[in-house]
């Protein structure tokens, strides 16, 4: 039987750790303009040993060289007599005196003042927008708690992709497993006939369209909803024609409404039937099989284009997102260089307070630690920003002198480039460079484009040089939008026209820059008549 005893073994082995201070410097590359001055704000509240440089605003050892010149200055100058006029506090005495009104004593008056933060706006989310709607209805709080449980399944296009039952189930179950419903546990057939009544409440609100399980149920509720808004306005006739004398207009303006409720019933029946022919564009098959005529088709086709597929989108819209250039790429002659947009960024430096308190022999040991720990630490982030700087002037040197030509030229003259290209001649990883470029804008003079714009694969170009993805995808793309609606070109077609230019594509890869543009085939882009 072995023993349980204790024992010492040696084992050799190599990692990779990273010290606080490279995770630091790693983090620090990574950021762009607007996060690192947010960093450093942050670091100038927690570390007392940094201070801001700022020329117009004196700092602490100033002021108080300042107070002791004063001071002198005081002690050897006479003080001027006083004037007995100036004591006289007249703000006071106006307030005290003259104001008849009541008013209680300052020192228990208590003036609450709005936070400037209640008047700061904030975008209207669709949940927000659907909530307001039921707010003002009145129901009970059952179906009341379980419209805003569907609001709240809602996906950012407004669609409901969970079923009736999923949704049943899971009302059924509060956070903790309590029931819900204000502890109410009813069985599943009433959980889901509440949910079924709450879904279709829901759909019933505006936008048309939020709520639905697809793309046909929600183009359905939103033609089923402007049929009746047009029903309520031009239910019946416009009037006698006979006996008016604007009889022709009112002949004209009925005809008018007759064809846009004719073409709302057809778009309805090709929503309903026929939507994948819809998808296709083929008007002259989409009319056969709907029993209309082509321009009949064509009319309800142009109803389904003012329709939205994604009705959530309208309030659940992305933030726009504050974008400043790091870096400026100027012309100077003949010759483009490179500068750091250091504009509003604060300037570090140490302060003299804290280091004369490192060499006082009345400082406390405890409190000479606390400040070379903070020392340490300033430093530590100084020289990571420093060399942040020169990480990102190198890299963007690279990229200046191996593109000049679209510099100077534009898009078509861009030059493929690849980040292991880049990090080999600067000397670093090829992680530095990435972690260099990521999220950092340059201005030029084709625009603020970000940096990561630069770096491109390429293909076979003419004369053996390489053509950046880029500019293969804008040939493409000018390709198919001069081409003829009625005979669109093929695939085959667009890499032969490549190949006459010297650039050596296939087939397959053609195809593949196309959908990666979302542009559709051949049959989906033929007009037909």
């Amino acid at each position: 039987m072995a023993l349980l005893e204790p024992r010492l073994n040696l084992r050799v082995a190599q990692r990779q750790i990273l010290t606080p201070g490279l995770m630091q410097m790693v983090s620090v590359l990574a950021l762009n303009k607007v996060e690192l001055k947010e960093m450093i704000d942050a670091e100038m509240v927690e570390n007392p040993v940094l201070e801001e440089i700022d020329e117009t605003v004196p700092m602490l050892d100033q002021m108080a060289g300042r107070e002791e010149r004063l001071e002198r200055g005081v002690e050897e100058a006479a003080p001027p007599p006083k004037d007995a006029f100036n004591e006289v506090d007249f703000g006071s005495y106006f307030q005290d005196y003259l104001d008849p009104g009541y008013r209680t004593q300052p020192e228990y008056e208590e003036n609450e003042k709005p936070s400037f933060e209640n008047f700061l706006s904030q975008p209207t989310t669709l949940s927000d927008h659907l909530a307001w709607q039921l707010g003002a209805l009145s129901l009970d709080a059952q179906m009341e708690e379980a419209a805003d449980f569907v609001v709240g399944n809602l996906d950012e296009d407004g669609y409901l992709s969970a079923s009736e039952e999923e949704l049943a189930a899971a009302f059924r179950k509060a956070p903790e497993g309590a029931p819900a419903g204000n502890g109410h546990l009813p069985d599943e057939a009433a959980t889901l006939d509440l949910i079924h009544r709450a879904a279709d409440l829901v759909r019933s609100l505006d936008p048309a369209g939020v709520g639905a399980r697809d793309l046909r149920e929600c183009l359905a509720m939103q033609i089923a909803a402007q049929q009746q808004e047009f029903g309520h306005l031009y239910g019946g006739p416009l009037g006698e024609t006979e006996t008016d004398a604007h009889g022709s207009f009112r002949n004209e303006a009925e005809a008018r409404i007759e064809e846009r409720r004719h073409a709302m019933e057809v778009a309805a029946l090709i929503v309903e039937h026929h939507l994948p022919l819809l998808q296709k564009r083929d008007l002259k098959d989409l009319a056969r099989a709907a029993q209309v005529k082509p321009e009949e088709a064509h009319e309800a086709v142009e109803f389904i284009r003012t329709l939205d597929p994604r009705p959530g989108r309208l309030y659940n819209r992305e933030q726009t997102r504050l974008i400043e250039p790091d870096v400026y790429f100027v012309k100077r002659g003949a010759e483009w260089v490179v500068s750091m947009n250091e504009e509003d960024l604060p300037s570090l430096r140490l302060s003299r307070r804290y280091r004369s308190m490192l060499v006082s022999r009345e400082t406390d040991k405890e409190v000479k630690e606390y400040v070379k720990e903070r020392f340490r630490s300033a430093l530590q982030l100084m020289r990571n920003i420093a060399q942040r700087k020169s990480t990102i002037l190198r890299t963007c040197e690279v990229i200046v002198r191996r593109q000049q030509e679209f510099l100077d030229r534009g898009v078509e003259a861009l030059r493929p480039m690849m980040i292991k290209e880049v990090a080999e001649e600067i000397g670093v990883h090829p992680s530095t460079v990435s972690r260099a470029v990521a999220n950092k804008y340059a201005h030029t003079p084709q625009g603020v484009l970000e940096l990561r714009f630069f770096f491109s694969e390429g293909a076979n170009g003419p004369e053996g040089a390489d053509t950046p993805l880029l500019v293969l995808k804008r040939k493409v793309k000018k390709f198919i939008e001069d081409e003829d609606p009625r005979h669109p070109l093929t695939d085959d077609q667009l890499a032969a026209m490549l190949q006459s230019q010297g650039i050596q594509l296939t087939r397959r890869t053609v195809a593949k820059y196309r959908e990666d543009m979302n542009i559709p085939s051949t049959h989906q882009r033929r007009k037909r008549e």
